[in-house]
């Protein structure tokens, strides 16, 4: 039999960026602390979106403003912070459920929901500390209306396989697992709920 070498190398390109993206198939097995990550994920979805699903029932927000991508800056940021349409809306109504799910396990850093772009209009209270004219205090306590367009920010952001799993450095220096989970609005890619954790 002949040797393909164009087929093989074709399939060891395929397997080398499933392994690089940290992609894991829906079929794997995860690990027990990534089985909890994703049933957290699983579950905070469904509250969020019953949530925003509310705001538009209500017409609070129209489905045109809860996918609003015209981001404000806001003065006097760094890293930049932005508003929409509609974070304001989500300060109240999402920050309370963020908050109650990563109270769930001393592990976890974060249980956040980001749009396409990876931008993330409310944040856990920890990380939606006052501003400070400590830049790196800031970097640390206040994280919220950031855009997260990193190569992890923009996977899990973009993913719309069933969950995304990712090890990364976080901007803080911290090494983490993230785990994410694709939102749908009304049929449409919203973006994303990602829960950062660490192993050990």
């Amino acid at each position: 039999m002949r040797f393909n070498s164009s087929l093989f190398s074709g399939i060891a390109i395929f397997f080398f960026l499933f392994l690089s993206t940290g992609v894991i198939g829906a079929q794997t097995t995860l690990t027990g602390i990534d089985q909890v990550a994703r049933e957290t994920a699983v579950k905070c979805r469904e509250d969020v979106v019953a949530e925003l699903n509310k705001l538009l029932d209500s017409n609070i927000l129209s489905l045109a403003q809860l996918f609003d991508t015209f981001y404000i800056p806001i003065p006097d940021t760094n890293p930049p912070k932005y508003h929409t349409q509609y974070d304001r809306y989500t300060d109240k109504v999402l920050r309370i459920i963020l908050d109650d799910y990563l109270k769930q396990k001393p592990w976890f850093l974060y249980v956040v929901a980001v749009d396409r772009n990876g931008y993330l209009p409310t944040h856990n209270s920890k990380y939606s500390r006052p501003l400070t004219n400590n830049d790196d205090y800031n970097i640390k306590h206040n994280r919220t209306k950031r855009i997260y367009n990193d190569q992890t920010g923009l996977a899990a952001a973009r993913n719309t396989k069933p969950y995304l799993l990712k090890t990364y450095e976080r901007d803080t220096g911290e090494t983490i697992s993230d785990l994410s989970v694709p939102i749908y609005i009304q049929g449409k890619h919203w973006g994303a709920i990602r829960v950062g954790y660490r192993r050990n």
